[in-house]
């Protein structure tokens, strides 16, 4: 049977494309799409990704209006919330949780809720 293999792709709407894309580029290192041939696409590193509901009226997203979370792993989550910081991002939750890993929560500039996981060591 055919499968999926991966994330191709995260389309959400933004009322300032250009400048989202650029803020996700200066803060978190996500190249904007491509438009021409000569441009890199962003390529993401291979490991765990989750794909999870969420009950409607779940809150961990944020307001209720927002209807997606983007949960990006990161390789360094203490140096990317010191770089966040020091750029004027607010970190506004920080959680561990064993054999799991680590996690920060933010907000992009339209709203959106981040969450940052830095895997936990294979056991």
């Amino acid at each position: 049977m055919a499968k999926v293999t991966g994330i191709g792709g995260v389309f959400f709407r933004s009322s300032d494309p250009a400048s989202l894309a650029a803020w996700y580029h200066e803060h978190l290192g996500i190249n904007p799409t491509p438009t021409t041939v000569e441009e890199q696409v962003w390529m993401q590193d291979g490991g765990a990704t989750v794909f999870a509901p969420f009950p409607k009226d779940t809150d961990y997203f944020g307001p209720v209006s927002n209807q997606f979370m983007v949960n990006f792993r990161v390789d360094d989550i203490e140096g990317m919330v010191t770089e966040l910081q020091g750029k004027g991002v607010e970190i506004t939750h920080r959680e561990e949780m064993p054999g799991i890993g680590l996690f920060a929560h933010l907000f992009d500039p339209e709203g959106n809720k981040i969450e940052l996981w830095e895997p936990a060591p294979p056991a």
